[in-house]
C-alpha cells in the first residue's frame, strides 16, 4: 500500500483481554480515523515471531482504514536479532511448552482480532465496517491463510504475501544449508557464494528472452556450480578461485533437503537468491549466513534466528543446543518431530478453502522468486494442491510470482504495491485481477522505475517487444517463447 504523507487525526484504542483459565494477556491495538473513514476494516499481519507490526498502523489509518493488529499475548519484536530467543513466552517452565501462547500466535488471536475490532468500530462510528480486509507478508501471509482456512467468515478479502505456510517443515528446513556446510566441512565466505550466484544469473538471465539481471524462469535454470570450479573471483580485493567444496555446498542448497532414498523433504532456494542479505530490521540474515575473520577466512555458519528459536525453544522445549553443529541425522529427526507435533497447530497448509469460497471471500497471494528466507516453491506447491482439490479455485483465489523480488520486498525485480486496492476491486466491484501491477525500486534517484505485469500462476510475463521498462511490452502466456511464436505467425 503506498504511504500517504499527511497529518492524521485518529483515536487509538488498546484492548487487553484474556482467555479464561489460560493465564494469558493479549493486546489488540485499534486505530480509527476521526475523518475520512473509508468504511473498511483492515487487519494487519506481523513478521517472524511478531503477530503484528505497530509501524503498519499509521500508514493504514492515513489511507482511511480503521486498522488493527494483535500481539497474540507476547511482546513485539523490533528486529530479527530479538527473535533468536523466545523462551520468555514459549515455555511455562523448563521443558514445558506454553500451549496457550503458542496457540494464540498460531491461530486463536487471529479469530479474536476482527471480532474485537468490529465491536470498537461499531461503538465509535455507530455502525460496523461494511467490508473487512486482511493484509500481511511472511508471518502476516501465514496469518491470512490461517484466517481463510479456519475462520472463513472473518474477512471479505485477504492479501497473503510470501506466506510462511508449511511452518513446521520449512522453518526446520531453513537449517539445511548449515547441515550441508558441516557435512562438506567448508563454510564459504559471502564473496564466494556471491560469485557463484552471479555466475548462475549470467547463465540463466536470458531464459525468459530478456537480459535484465533477473532469473524470471527459475524452473528452466539448470546451472551447475561445479561448472565454474577454478574460476577466478574477487573477494574484497583478494583474488581467489571458486572451490570444489563451495560448488558442492551451493548445489546442495539449491536442491534443498533430500532424503537418502531420493525423496524430497522440502525445497531449496532458486539460483538467483542471495545466500545472505543485510536486513532493514536487524543484522544480516539469510539461510546460508557465514561469519568470517577480517581476511574472509576461518568462516563459521550462523543459522537463521527463526530456525534457532523454533527448534531450540519449541521443538526441543528450551534445550541448550548449538544448531550450527547439528549433524544430518539429528536434522532429519528434528524435522520429523517438528512436523508430527506441530504441523496441525501452525502449518496453515490445508488446501480445503471451500468454506472461505462459500462465504464469498477473495484472496490474493504473491511471492518473490528470489525470496531468501521462505522458498517460493512451497507456495506454488500449496496453490497447486488447492487447485487439485478445487479446479475452479481461481474464481476466488489467485497466486502471482514476482521474478527477482526478495522476501516481501527488495531485489532487482518488480514488486506489486497496490495489491490491497486490487483485492478491494475484486471484492466490491467483482473485478478479478488478470495481472498485478509491479514496479522496481531504483537504486539510484536518477534511475526510472521499470514496470512489469505479474501474471496469475502458472502463466508467465513473456516479452513481446517494445520498451523493457513498460508493462505493455509483456503479456501473460504459458511460456516465455511468445515473441518467437508471434514472429512465426
Amino acid at each position: 500500500m503506498p504511504v500517504t504523507h499527511r497529518p492524521i487525526d485518529f483515536c487509538n484504542f488498546t484492548i487487553t483481554y484474556t482467555h479464561p483459565g489460560q493465564g494469558d494477556h493479549v493486546n489488540v491495538y485499534i486505530w480509527v480515523p476521526f475523518d475520512d473513514w473509508n468504511g473498511r476494516f483492515l487487519g494487519q499481519g506481523g513478521g517472524g515471531w511478531a503477530a503484528g507490526w505497530d509501524m503498519t498502523l499509521a500508514p493504514s489509518v492515513a489511507a482511511g482504514y480503521a486498522v488493527a493488529i494483535t500481539d497474540s499475548g507476547h511482546q513485539f519484536y523490533p528486529n530479527l536479532a530479538d527473535m533468536s530467543d523466545i523462551r520468555s513466552w514459549t515455555l511455562t517452565s523448563p521443558g514445558n511448552i506454553n500451549w496457550a501462547l503458542l496457540q494464540n500466535f498460531a491461530s486463536r488471536s487471529l479469530d479474536d482480532l476482527p471480532k474485537i475490532a468490529q465491536q470498537v468500530i461499531k461503538g465509535f462510528y455507530g455502525e460496523p465496517a461494511k467490508y473487512s480486509y486482511w493484509q500481511g507478508c511472511s508471518t502476516g501471509g501465514r496469518q491470512g491463510l490461517m484466517s481463510a482456512q479456519r475462520y472463513p467468515k472473518n474477512y471479505d478479502g485477504i492479501v497473503a504475501a510470501a506466506p510462511a505456510i508449511n511452518w513446521a517443515t520449512f522453518v526446520v528446513s531453513e537449517l539445511w544449508p548449515h547441515i550441508v556446510m558441516r557435512k562438506v566441512g567448508y563454510y564459504p565466505p559471502y564473496c564466494e557464494f556471491e560469485a557463484i550466484r552471479r555466475a548462475a544469473i549470467e547463465a540463466c538471465d536470458e531464459l525468459d528472452g530478456v537480459k535484465d539481471g533477473v532469473v524470471a524462469a527459475p524452473g528452466l535454470c539448470t546451472f551447475d556450480a561445479k561448472s565454474i570450479i577454478g574460476q577466478p573471483f574477487d573477494c574484497e580485493g583478494d583474488a581467489r578461485k571458486i572451490s570444489a567444496k563451495a560448488a558442492e555446498v551451493t548445489n546442495a542448497i539449491w536442491e534443498g533437503p533430500i532424503h537418502d532414498n531420493g525423496r524430497r523433504a522440502w525445497y531449496g532456494i532458486p539460483h538467483d537468491t542471495a545466500f545472505s542479505l543485510k536486513s532493514p530490521f536487524g543484522p544480516p540474515n539469510g539461510l546460508a549466513l557465514t561469519i568470517c575473520d577480517a581476511k574472509n577466512e576461518n568462516c563459521k555458519g550462523k543459522p537463521f534466528a527463526m530456525s534457532i528459536s523454533w527448534i531450540r525453544d519449541i521443538v526441543m522445549r528450551g534445550q541448550e543446543i548449538d544448531l550450527s553443529d547439528m549433524d544430518e541425522e539429528a536434522f532429519w529427526n528434528t524435522l520429523r518431530r517438528s512436523v508430527s507435533e506441530f504441523a496441525s497447530v501452525i502449518s496453515t497448509n490445508d488446501p480445503d478453502l471451500s468454506e472461505f469460497k462459500a462465504a464469498g471471500g477473495k484472496m490474493i497471494t504473491w511471492h518473490g522468486l528470489a525470496d531468501q528466507l521462505i522458498p517460493v516453491n512451497g507456495t506454488s506447491d500449496y496453490y497447486e494442491k488447492v487447485l487439485a482439490l478445487d479446479p475452479e479455485a481461481r474464481s476466488f483465489f489467485r497466486y502471482f510470482e514476482a521474478p527477482g523480488v526478495q522476501h516481501c520486498m527488495g531485489g532487482p525485480g518488480a514488486a506489486p504495491d497496490t495489491v490491497l486496492d486490487t483485492i478491494i476491486k475484486w471484492v466490491e466491484q467483482g473485478i478479478a485481477p488478470e495481472t498485478l501491477d509491479a514496479a522496481t525500486v531504483p537504486a539510484d534517484k536518477a534511475e526510472a522505475a521499470k514496470h512489469r505485469p505479474l501474471c496469475p500462476y502458472p502463466l508467465v510475463a513473456a516479452y513481446v517487444g517494445g520498451d523493457l521498462a513498460e508493462s505493455g511490452s509483456f503479456e501473460c502466456a504459458e511460456s516465455f517463447d511468445v515473441k518467437k511464436r508471434h514472429t512465426e505467425l
